[in-house]
C-alpha cells in the first residue's frame, strides 16, 4: 500500500502537520484541486515550501490523504451514533443525522470528496465502494431479521448513499443550513413510504 503521508513522531510535527492539511482543505475546497500550488497551501499553513515535503511527496497525496482520513473518520463517526439505535429504521436515521451533522463541520472536505472524480476516478469509486460494503453488511442483516424490503442490497445502499449526499449538498453545501431535524424528518418519511401512493 502506498504511504501518503510521513508520520510526525512529535507533537510539534503534528501540529504543523494538521496545519498544513487545514491549509489544503480550505484551498482545495474554495480554489479547486487544480487550481492549488503546494506554495499556495505552504503559504496558507504558514510554513516553508520545503517543509510541505516533509510530510507530502506532491499534491496529490495530500488530496489522497485528506479524503481517506475523511472516509475513515465518517464510518467511524456514524458507528458510534448508530450503536444504540433501537432497530435498522433508529439506525438509518441515526445514521443520516450523523452524516449531515459531521458535513456540516466538514463542508470543505465534502465538497474536496465530489472533485476527486476529477482528479483520480479510483479514489472516488474506492471512497464510495467503502461505504456501501458496510452498509450491505447491515441491510442483509436487516433482511433477514424482516425489517427492510427484499432489494438488492448493494443497490439499496447506494440509494441511501445518494439520499444522505444530495441531501447534504442542497442544504448545506448550497443553502448553507445547519439544522437539519426537519430535512431529516422529511428524508426518513421518504425512505420509510417511499414517493408513491
Amino acid at each position: 500500500m502506498e504511504e501518503l503521508v510521513k508520520e510526525p513522531k512529535t507533537k510539534r510535527g503534528l501540529e504543523t502537520l494538521d496545519k498544513i492539511c487545514k491549509a489544503a482543505e480550505e484551498l482545495f475546497s474554495e480554489k479547486g484541486y487544480y487550481d492549488t500550488g503546494i506554495i499556495d497551501i505552504a503559504s496558507r499553513a504558514g510554513v516553508a515550501q520545503g517543509t510541505f515535503y516533509i510530510y507530502f511527496s506532491d499534491k496529490k497525496n495530500i488530496f489522497k490523504y485528506l479524503i481517506k482520513n475523511l472516509g475513515q473518520e465518517l464510518r467511524k463517526n456514524i458507528k458510534t451514533n448508530t450503536k444504540q439505535s433501537r432497530d435498522r429504521y433508529d439506525e438509518e436515521f441515526l445514521g443520516i443525522r450523523t452524516f449531515l451533522n459531521f458535513v456540516g463541520n466538514h463542508i470543505g472536505l465534502f465538497k474536496i470528496v465530489w472533485q476527486a472524480q476529477f482528479v483520480d476516478m479510483e479514489l472516488f469509486k474506492e471512497y464510495y465502494e467503502s461505504f456501501s460494503k458496510g452498509y450491505v453488511k447491515g441491510i442483509i442483516q436487516a433482511q433477514l431479521k424482516g425489517e427492510m424490503n427484499d432489494i438488492d442490497p448493494v443497490v439499496l445502499s447506494y440509494c441511501l448513499i445518494g439520499i444522505a449526499n444530495f441531501t447534504a449538498l442542497k442544504f448545506i453545501a448550497f443553502d448553507g443550513n445547519d439544522n437539519y431535524d426537519e430535512v431529516i424528518g422529511e428524508v426518513m418519511k421518504f425512505v420509510k413510504n417511499g414517493a408513491f401512493k
